[in-house]
């Protein structure tokens, strides 16, 4: 009979790759986590791990059995979720896939407050940036996802339910003593001969720099991409470039000066499930956790549209991405 720990750890050896990766994600030591892989082998008669070198990769067999893991375990995960769901007790793991702006003012509170409240419930947290974390709840390797509606990339059709979280405005970044942060709002009209700093190409925000920088009649000269927001800011910092990004990104911890846009644009952040998602009273706590935030001075109050509409109006003179 097949074992689901031992499930979990070649479902996890596919995802991270390595056995020190999976040692270390779930606090156990490396010897542990390759003895148990060999018990599996043992058990399905299989040859699941092979070496190539000092690392190891899935054979054929594991690969099958760690995709297939991934459903036995879901699967278990629902069943134990109805059995709690007679007491109404929210259990079982919730895969909460987040852009990175949102992970330490939304996400980790959130889950600091599952902790208590819940403890039967695990949350896992991923960084998933918009154009990512769609199409990952749709094919289930995300249960809810904290997002922007708009992106444009991702069709917002009847099978996902959409709940406002509020709305975050898109600042200039710019270094200290920039001749452009004595200004109160700023045009990129006036950022023409600029230096940038951005995103990754075809992510959210780098086709949104590209874009508005476009509509305001020149290509930004980007000197440099990075896929996490606290290096972009600190070459801000240190090398003079300039930057745009969501205000939740933006913490006193930088040396930098945010300015907003002239005309504003703003971005409408939301958690998004699947309708009809698996371990639904787990879910639903997630998503409670995720709504009842204490006040966010980046995150604004939601726009006035209905629950569950994807593309609410924006305020007048606002202009959304």
């Amino acid at each position: 009979m097949l074992n689901s720990g031992r499930l979990h750890l070649l479902s996890q050896l596919d995802t991270l790759g390595t056995v020190r990766a999976v040692a270390d994600t779930l606090h156990l030591s490396a010897s542990t986590v390759s003895q148990q892989l060999a018990v599996l082998e043992t058990e399905t008669r299989c040859r699941l791990i092979e070496r190539t070198g000092r690392r190891v990769r899935l054979t054929p067999a594991g690969l099958l059995l760690a995709r297939r893991a991934r459903e036995i375990l879901d699967r278990m995960a629902d069943v134990e979720a109805e059995l709690r769901a007679l007491n109404d007790e929210p259990i079982g793991t919730v895969r909460l896939a987040v852009f990175q702006s949102a992970i330490y003012s939304l996400a980790v509170p959130a889950a600091n407050r599952l902790a208590t409240t819940h403890p039967h419930l695990d949350l896992e947290l991923v960084e998933m940036e918009p154009h990512e974390s769609g199409p990952a709840l749709r094919s289930g390797e995300a249960d809810v996802i904290v997002t922007t509606t708009d992106y444009s990339g991702l069709t917002w059709g009847a099978d996902l339910e959409v709940m406002s979280l509020g709305s975050d405005p898109v600042v200039l970044i710019l270094p200290h003593g920039h001749p452009l942060a004595s200004r109160t709002a700023v045009s990129l009209a006036a950022c023409k001969e600029e230096t940038w700093a951005c995103d990754r190409p075809q992510s959210y925000m780098a086709d949104l720099t590209v874009r508005l920088c476009r509509e305001a009649g020149f290509e930004p000269r980007v000197a440099c991409r990075f896929s996490n927001y606290l290096m972009l800011l600190r070459h801000v910092e240190t090398t003079g470039s300039i930057a745009l990004l969501p205000a939740l990104a933006v913490t006193s911890d930088h040396a930098v000066v945010t300015r907003r846009l002239n005309p504003p644009v703003h971005r409408n952040v939301a958690v998004v499930v699947r309708r009809g998602a698996p371990q639904r009273a787990a879910v639903n706590a997630v998503i409670a956790a995720l709504r009842d935030h204490p006040e966010i001075d980046a995150l604004s109050a939601p726009d006035p549209a209905p629950e569950g509409d994807p593309s609410p109006e924006g305020r007048e003179g606002d202009r959304h991405p």
